[in-house]
């Protein structure tokens, strides 16, 4: 397996540098997005990279994005590498980059949870409610929602954290355009809707999972990588039972080895050892595979 910590490309201009994913220009209406095996916890980027990683979230995305494309209009487009890079550059990031529309992102990430874990968890129990909403009263860890909820965050910068908001803070972060807010909101949730069903007929379970959007020309578009392991939480659904915490083919697995290092979630992260590194590729080929046949 190829890795690729940091992209390589001069036949095009870099255009940002994300967690882990490398942004470049390749002309005034078109981004090149590389996905690289570089792994964010704790929005820390980790010195130590993931085989064959941004493979698999390219895959990934690239199969919910045509799913979904009846739903709502994504980034994607039908050029290809050869056009903007070098045979030697291709061969770099083969099946880790994509041509895509350059869309202006909106500052806010649209979080849907349709099973109580996590962070949420923790705040349910001592407050009963799940980003500031009301939730019924005994729930247990990794219960089913009666319905999804949408739970929107800011956008932080690198090594900072990003902050829940309420859906009237995200109306005030988009402008006052509650109109677009509530777009995003249920556009996130028929999404969400459609691909948990999917899953489910194929052994996934998707508990929560982040979208982000953009704009052109005023039209609303799904941008960045969609229902991967590293947007998403993903359980095996044999073996599911509710009351506690459940097994996943996500980066959860890594942010249990960090948490349990006594790491403080701030720069510098500590490497991560070889077979956390394995067992985590193999978490991400195995989602692959459930949920498109690809290896």
């Amino acid at each position: 397996m190829s890795t690729v910590f940091t992209s390589d490309l001069h036949s095009v201009q870099r255009f940002r540098q994300g967690k882990v994913r490398d942004i470049y220009a390749v002309d005034d209406e078109h981004l090149l997005i590389v996905a690289t095996d570089r792994l964010s916890a704790f929005d820390v980027v980790l010195p130590t990279p993931i085989p064959d990683k941004g493979r698999v979230l390219t895959t990934m995305s690239n199969f919910w994005f045509a799913r979904t494309a009846t739903l709502v209009p994504n980034h994607l487009t039908t050029r290809h590498l050869e056009e903007a890079l070098t045979r030697e550059e291709v061969a770099q990031v083969r099946d880790r980059a994509v041509i895509v529309r350059r869309i202006t992102p909106l500052p806010v990430e649209a979080i849907v949870r349709g099973y109580i874990s996590g962070s949420a968890w923790a705040e349910y129990q001592q407050q009963g409610t799940v980003c500031g909403m009301q939730l019924p009263a005994g729930l247990r860890e990794s219960e089913r929602l009666q319905e999804p909820i949408f739970t929107p965050s800011t956008k932080a910068p690198e090594g900072e954290h990003d902050l829940n908001i309420s859906f009237e803070d995200m109306v005030h972060v988009l402008g006052g355009r509650r109109g677009l807010a509530e777009q995003v909101r249920d556009t996130s949730l028929q999404v969400y809707r459609e691909a948990v069903d999917y899953a489910l007929t194929r052994g996934i379970i998707i508990a929560d999972t982040k979208f982000e959007f953009g704009l052109l020309d005023n039209q609303l578009y799904l941008i960045d990588e969609v229902l991967t392991p590293d947007s998403s939480r993903f359980w095996p659904l044999q073996g599911y039972a509710a009351g506690h915490g459940q097994p996943s083919f996500d980066k959860q697995y890594v942010r249990d080895y960090l948490t349990d290092t006594g790491w403080n979630k701030r720069p510098p992260a500590p490497e991560l050892p070889p077979h956390v590194v394995e067992q985590t590729t193999r978490k991400y080929q195995e989602a692959l595979h459930l949920l498109t046949g690809a290896v």
